[in-house]
């Protein structure tokens, strides 16, 4: 009985200590990239590549279609 006590202690203990840190956020998690991107500058110029890309296409599409723009 006296150790299913103690396990039962130590899990109470490490769950309220949990509870206790619940939204404390890591100060190194905070900090800003050098770059002021929340997304890397590889991924933001491949997102600004296929945007623009697409866009150029549809033009060049819609021009050779002879229809409206």
């Amino acid at each position: 009985m006296a150790a299913s006590k103690r396990v039962f202690a130590a899990s109470s203990a490490k769950f309220h200590k949990n509870i206790h840190k619940r939204g404390l956020v890591d100060i190194k998690a905070k900090e800003k990239s050098k770059y002021g991107f929340s997304v890397g500058p590889v991924m933001l110029g491949f997102f600004v590549f296929v945007v623009i890309g697409s866009s150029l296409l549809q033009i060049i599409r819609t021009a050779s279609a002879g229809g409206p723009m």
